[in-house]
């Protein structure tokens, strides 16, 4: 975490500031809603349908933006879940590039955490760590768009930012922090360790399902192709710019 922490956090700004821009200039092109918009932009920067559904409330955005942003983001993760790791092993990626692109590009924390596992065991952990870097993001992305729609008299104003962003802040991440922790200081024997390796092995068996169980084809065909057409293109060019970046930070840092 140390020797990728300050690389994974570089990559995760120019990200979240990469993916805001493709996705407003795009659903702009597109005449989406301005609230779907940023639906759509948030799930792509920061933590998929996560993000999409804490955004919903902070904005007051419509149920019906709210379902077309999340089944335009799950069926692209779904494609991303396999698409990945075919092009890692075409461009004969390390471990650690992988694992980095894969938690920097891919939006559900399920399908990153898969994608790197689909790819190596030591690519899932990075992924993991770059994704949950992204997903610590979350509460001041909120903040920003719910203080920009209350001054336009379209959201509730915000009261006490501080509690704003603690209500928002994804928990599981001071967990992640605390077992890494924990891990790193050898509280943890080895018999230990490989009992919660193997756990978590179930758990990637179970976000795998998951992924398939939350992806509704009938329900993103009769939403319309706008918000995927827009989701396509943006996470098409997200990964793209994100791999532009990963490969270059792996010839720099011999990833």
């Amino acid at each position: 975490m140390l020797t990728l922490g300050g690389l994974s956090l570089t990559l995760v700004l120019l990200e979240v500031a990469t993916a805001f821009s493709l996705m407003t200039l795009l659903g702009r092109w597109f005449k989406l809603k301005p609230k779907l918009t940023s639906l759509l932009a948030v799930g792509s920067a920061v933590c998929g349908v996560s993000a999409i559904i804490a955004t919903k409330g902070a904005i007051d955005a419509d149920d019906e933006d709210s379902s077309y942003a999340i089944a335009a983001i799950l069926a692209i993760a779904a494609i991303s879940l396999f698409t990945f790791p075919l092009i890692g092993h075409w461009l004969h990626l390390g471990d650690r590039a992988f694992g980095l692109w894969a938690g920097l590009a891919v939006d559900n924390t399920a399908e990153a955490t898969v994608a790197g596992a689909l790819y190596s065991e030591a690519a899932a952990k990075i992924a993991a760590l770059a994704k949950t870097t992204r997903n610590a993001m979350i509460g001041f992305v909120l903040l920003g768009y719910a203080l920009y729609w209350a001054s336009r008299g379209q959201a509730q104003a915000i009261g006490n930012k501080a509690a704003f962003l603690w209500q928002k802040f994804p928990k599981f991440v001071l967990g992640f922090l605390l077992i890494s922790i924990l891990a790193t200081a050898a509280v943890f024997n080895q018999q230990q360790l490989g009992s919660l390796a193997n756990l978590s092995r179930w758990a990637f068996l179970l976000t795998f399902a998951g992924v398939g169980l939350r992806t509704n084809i009938r329900e993103l065909k009769a939403q319309g192709l706008g918000p995927f057409a827009v989701g396509a293109a943006g996470e098409l060019s997200i990964a793209l710019v994100t791999l532009a970046m990963v490969l270059v930070a792996a010839k720099a840092f011999n990833l």
